[in-house]
Parts: C-alpha cells; sequence; structure tokens
C-alpha cells in the first residue's frame, strides 16, 4: 500500500497508466515539509529495499575508485595516468548517453539494472584477481575502466528514471536528495575503508568488496515487488527519437541553463579525485590514508548539502546557479589554503555545495521533463555530467602534475565560477530582475526581485 502524503502541500498526481497521458511534468512541493518527513520517501517499501542495496553498493564503488586512483598512481608514478583512467571509464557517456537514454525509454529498467550491476561485479572481480595474484599493470585497470565505463553508460539513465518507478511522481525529489544522502554517506564511509585496507592489504581486497557489493544490488533488484512498481508504457520504436530529446531539452530553459552549467562543473570541477591525489603525494605528503580522508571530508560536505536537499523549500533556477558559483569560489579557497587543516575544512564546504547543485539541477531536469521523454532528457543531461570528466580528468591531471596542484585547483574552481556569475547575468536580464540590498532586513539582506518590485 502507498504511504499517505505528508501534508497538504504535497501536490498529488494519478497513477501514469498510458503513453498519451505522459505530458506532464511531475509535481513540485514549495512548502516545507515536517522534520518528521525528512526521508518521507523510504516509507515506500520497494524504494526502502533499493536505498539499502544502494548503500551498500555506493559505498563499494568508492572503495574501488580511491583503491584504482591510487594503485594507478603507485605504479605509473603520473598524475596524468590517473587522469586517463578517470577518462577512459567517462568517455563512453560523450559518445553514447542518448543512445543509452533511448533504450531506457524503450525498455523496462530493472532489467537494465539488473544486466549492467551483473557486468561491473565480473569486472570488479577480474581486477581483484590481478591485483591480489600481483600482476596488475596500469594497461589492465584501463581496459576494465573502459569497459566499466559502457556499463555505467546504460546504467545511469535507467537508474535516474528507474526512482520514479519505485517512489511515484509524488515523492521523486525526496527520493533523489534521499539518494544523494545515500551516496554522499557511502562516500564518506568508502574512501575511510579504502584508505585503510590500501595501507593493511592492498587494493585487491577493496575490488574484492565491490564484487561483492554487485551480486547483492542484482538480489536486491530481484526481489522489488513488481506490482508495485510505478511502471510507464515504454516509449515506441521510431525514427528521430534522439533529435527529439534534443530538441525538447533545448526548448525549456530549466532544462538547458542546468544541462550547461553541468558542462562547466563536470569538465572543470567534477574531476577532484585526481587533483586530492597531487595534493596528498605532492603538497601534504600523506599518502594514501591521507587520501582517502581528503575524500571522506568532501563527502562529508556533500552528505551535509544532500539531507538540506531534502529540506529545499522551493527549487528555482537561480539557486541551482547560485550553488554552482558557490562550489567554484569553495575550489578557489582550497588552492589558497596555507595547510592541510585549512584545505580539510574548506573541502567540507566544497562538498557541501557541489551536492547542493548536483542535486537541485537534477531534481530541477527530471520535474521539467514529461514522462514519456524523460530517459533520453536525462541521458543527455548525464552525457555531459559524465562524459565531461572524460576531458576534465586528464586535463586537470596534466596541470597538476607539469605546472602545479595549486594552480589546477584554481583553474577547477575559477572557470564554474565565471560561468555561473555570466549565467546569472544573463537570467537577470531575461527576466528584469535586481540584486537588492536591505540590510534593516534581518531575515534578507540581500535578495532578488523585479524590476517593477524595486521600483
Amino acid at each position: 500500500m502507498a504511504p499517505p502524503p505528508p501534508s497538504s502541500a504535497t501536490v498529488s498526481q494519478p497513477v501514469i497508466d498510458s503513453a498519451s497521458s505522459q505530458t506532464q511534468p511531475l509535481a513540485v512541493v514549495s512548502e516545507r515539509l515536517p522534520w518528521k518527513h525528512t526521508f518521507i520517501s523510504l516509507r515506500v517499501p520497494n524504494f526502502r529495499i533499493f536505498a539499502i542495496g544502494h548503500f551498500v553498493a555506493v559505498i563499494a564503488v568508492w572503495m574501488q575508485r580511491i583503491a584504482q586512483d591510487w594503485m594507478v598512481l603507485e605504479l605509473s608514478g603520473s598524475v596524468t595516468a590517473v587522469g586517463i583512467t578517470v577518462a577512459l571509464q567517462f568517455m563512453p557517456s560523450l559518445f553514447l548517453g542518448p543512445w543509452a537514454g533511448m533504450m531506457a525509454d524503450r525498455f523496462a529498467k530493472r532489467k537494465i539494472l539488473i544486466l549492467c550491476q551483473s557486468v561491473a561485479g565480473v569486472l570488479a572481480a577480474a581486477l581483484a584477481t590481478l591485483s591480489l595474484s600481483g600482476v596488475v599493470e596500469v594497461w589492465h585497470v584501463y581496459a576494465i575502466a573502459l569497459v566499466l565505463g559502457l556499463v555505467t553508460v546504460l546504467d545511469q539513465p535507467a537508474r535516474q528514471v528507474f526512482v520514479n518507478e519505485l517512489v511515484g511522481p509524488k515523492y521523486l525529489r525526496n527520493a533523489i536528495s534521499v539518494n544523494s544522502t545515500t551516496f554522499q554517506l557511502g562516500g564518506l564511509i568508502g574512501p575511510a575503508l579504502a584508505g585503510l585496507l590500501l595501507t593493511a592489504v592492498g587494493a585487491g581486497w577493496a575490488f574484492a568488496a565491490n564484487a561483492v557489493a554487485c551480486c547483492s544490488t542484482v538480489t536486491m533488484l530481484l526481489i522489488l515487488r513488481r506490482d508495485q512498481l510505478f511502471v510507464s508504457a515504454p516509449a515506441p520504436k521510431r525514427k528521430g527519437m534522439l533529435r527529439e530529446g534534443l530538441r525538447y531539452a533545448l526548448s525549456k530553459p530549466t532544462i538547458y541553463w542546468p544541462w550547461l552549467m553541468a558542462g562547466f562543473i563536470a569538465v572543470f570541477s567534477m574531476s577532484l579525485p585526481v587533483l586530492l591525489a597531487a595534493y596528498a603525494d605532492h603538497v601534504f605528503d600523506v599518502g594514501a590514508g591521507g587520501y582517502g580522508l581528503l575524500n571522506a571530508l568532501v563527502a562529508l560536505g556533500a552528505l551535509t548539502g544532500a539531507v538540506a536537499s531534502t529540506r529545499r523549500r522551493q527549487l528555482r533556477l537561480r539557486s541551482v546557479v547560485f550553488c554552482a558559483g558557490m562550489y567554484g569560489i569553495m575550489l578557489c579557497l582550497a588552492a589558497l589554503a596555507p595547510s592541510m587543516v585549512w584545505f580539510g575544512a574548506v573541502m567540507v564546504l566544497s562538498g557541501f555545495w557541489c551536492l547542493m547543485f548536483l542535486t537541485g539541477s537534477n531534481q530541477l531536469v527530471q520535474i521539467s521533463s514529461n514522462l514519456g521523454i524523460r530517459g533520453r532528457v536525462m541521458s543527455l543531461y548525464i552525457m555531459v555530467l559524465i562524459g565531461g570528466q572524460a576531458i576534465g580528468g586528464p586535463m586537470l591531471g596534466w596541470i597538476a602534475e607539469h605546472a602545479d596542484p595549486h594552480v589546477a585547483l584554481l583553474v577547477s574552481g575559477g572557470v564554474p565560477a565565471l560561468a555561473a556569475l555570466t549565467v546569472a547575468v544573463v537570467l537577470a536580464r531575461k527576466s528584469s530582475l535586481l540584486l537588492k540590498v536591505d540590510l534593516k532586513d534581518r531575515r534578507h539582506p540581500v535578495r532578488i526581485v523585479s524590476r517593477t518590485a524595486a521600483a
């Protein structure tokens, strides 16, 4: 049985039964929910099962990511090589992202996820075997990262749309925030565990743990109650489906502006683990344990941001752009930090603003998309967000290695901050908005108002 609505502020919609009715974007909750409803989407049994399995999987994925990057750095001695690994893992999203979105619209999302997680488990097991046997080389990691990227490009759009099938339109925004909270909590635990394993027994056991976690994810998907899923009718195959998705995305400002900002963030700021590896090895000299700690600090801030996003009363384009700009500013401040203590503190703030941007842009794109085309729209968003890292990883790794990690971090934060400022000015002019400062107003000393209201 579906849970009762949390309050009168939640706008409910009927269950989608046919493709002809898939023309309405999702409702937006504009009132602040009571604290007891912060994670209300977990009342849905299927989503609760999914969230538990997702949490275990995220811890293991973070362990593999940290262990993989550090192992490449040890094997090659090159930060650029770490960036190449990131590029190979995310490059397929640049070329195959729209196709994967079309598959998510046409086929059962649950079956796609079961297939992808099964293959990911095999890849993790192969990497664990190579590492534990002592024969692993950099090209092995490159090859497995590339194949894993092919799996990810199909997994991600299906996973994004599948959340709606788990909870229905009423709880989608909350479920996205809960997913982000789960991801960041796993990101807090995973790097710390990876640092311990790297120091104690080596990277191989982190890969083995991820293989086991993939098996648990497949089990979780198999035990979901299919009769309680909000399954929408698949989109029929026809010519021009990809063009239709692109044209639809470009026709809505609440889709293409977050898409544009996601591009800047992805290329310049989402490859932060590459730069943290450089800082841990060349700036602070804290080794694998310190590298895991820095990633955990970012995840701590991101976890706070993910929880805060569940309390977000209104979802606006201007707030998404603002969060992107704040993330860039935090990275610039981190580049100027005089010690690891200050650097770690700013990393917490960086993680907070990064997650506020990511959850806000994800929610805004999803609630602005019609159900029948959401897979293709989300695949374009993911193509930019993940595929951009294929460009940014090697670029920032090269700057950190041949110039200086501080310079690389300044570039990583400065470019998105300038992009956010530019987009904010464009949006303000289009909407005739002004920045109003009133120090007498203690609650809202700085506000954005229309020209008419200001007059």
